[in-house]
């Protein structure tokens, strides 16, 4: 069983790999890592950015200023051809090129980057059983009443790593959603349920700033520490369906349909920037408007 440290050393090893092997990678990343600090992008631009191009860079054994537009090209088709092309690695490849382009102040190399169009697949969504076999899965109760929160708030897993303490408001039975995607704050329910196991966490562990605290002191638990949380919770359950963290965001909006709340309330608690973006719910579920509520409450009703 891999631990969460092998995870991270994996996601971050092609990168040391490129500044060890690739001569004048360092300096390049470590000018971008200013410029996405400095504009206040999201940390995860350079993770996702540095990590594919670190990739084309070692490809290549050259910096991508220096390879040319024909070689790139080829290496961008290739990935297309591939027996099972991830959409979200040739994206981030793409856009990392883009971002590093531009630094380089190298405008006139952005046209040349090929496209690939999205495959239109439904999500991946959980139903009502399925999920309490998740939530009741792991032995330590630290991961259940994480799991469970994030279902029943439809967070993404960026989002669940960086709440405080101070975000849950038991008075008000609200979560604050701080800086998210596209740096917007957002307010959802807080489940009187997952409140109840929030109380139960923090007198056992005594979390100090953040809700879930990482390894290291005056740290968040990482984003690779929750996905590999829910990794072992659903092998443990034996499911074999497509499961990730944002699987739990997909179930939460479809039974939210399920149980009657209409689609632009949704749109506002998942935080959309468009209601399209939220009408692919509309798929597996109709829906009339209701009070806002949680699906957590509802999935633990009694008949």
């Amino acid at each position: 069983m891999e631990t969460q440290t092998n995870l991270r050393k994996k996601r971050f090893n092609i990168v040391e790999q490129a500044m060890m092997r690739v001569k004048g990678f360092k300096e390049l990343y470590l000018e971008f890592e200013d410029k996405v600090l400095i504009s206040g992008q999201s940390p995860s631009v350079l993770r996702n950015y540095s990590r594919n191009v670190a990739g084309v860079c070692l490809h290549f054994n050259r910096l991508p200023q220096d390879i040319s537009e024909k070689d790139l090209n080829i290496y961008l088709a290739d990935m297309t051809r591939s027996d099972s092309p991830s959409l979200s690695n040739f994206k981030f490849t793409v856009y990392g090129l883009r971002y590093f382009y531009r630094l380089l102040g190298l405008k006139d190399r952005l046209v040349e980057l090929p496209r690939i169009k999205a495959k239109k697949k439904l999500p991946v969504v959980l139903n009502y059983e399925e999920c309490k076999a998740i939530f009741s899965a792991p032995a330590i109760l630290k991961h259940r009443i994480l799991l469970g929160l994030i279902y029943s708030a439809g967070l993404r897993a960026g989002e669940v790593s960086r709440l405080r303490l101070s975000d849950i408001d038991p008075g008000r039975m609200m979560i604050h959603i701080r800086q998210s995607k596209c740096n917007k704050d957002r307010y959802v329910p807080l489940s009187p349920l997952v409140l109840r196991g929030l109380q139960r966490y923090c007198k056992a562990y005594k979390p100090v700033d953040y809700l879930f605290n990482g390894s290291m002191p005056g740290t968040p638990l990482s984003t690779q520490g929750i996905r590999w949380m829910l990794h072992e919770s659903v092998k443990k359950c034996g499911l074999t369906k497509d499961i990730n963290v944002h699987t739990l965001r997909h179930t939460y909006a479809t039974h939210l349909l399920e149980f009657g709340m209409d689609i632009v309330s949704i749109k506002e608690l998942l935080g959309h920037s468009r209601i399209e973006t939220t009408m692919v719910y509309l798929h597996v579920a109709k829906s009339s408007r209701i009070n806002l509520f949680s699906p957590f409450d509802r999935l633990y009703k009694k008949d």
